[in-house]
């Protein structure tokens, strides 16, 4: 859905992160490693929370009521 602010296992937050992984990932085709060490993101758990993100919230708000 949304990336969580923190990490799910040591808090760090992780959330300001987001906009320019997906970006340098998806757009500039960068390597997901190289890019997540620059960002400073050293710990696998917080690296976790970036690399299994997937953006479902446009499938969501096709079911959404009014």
């Amino acid at each position: 859905m949304i990336i969580p602010v923190r990490c799910f296992t040591c808090g760090t937050p992780v959330a300001q992160h987001w906009e320019e992984f997906n970006t340098r990932v998806t757009k500039d085709k960068e390597d997901p490693k190289k890019v997540l060490d620059a960002l400073g993101l050293e710990r696998y758990c917080c690296r976790r929370m970036m690399l299994a993100h997937t953006e479902v919230i446009d499938e969501v708000m096709k079911f959404r009521r009014y």
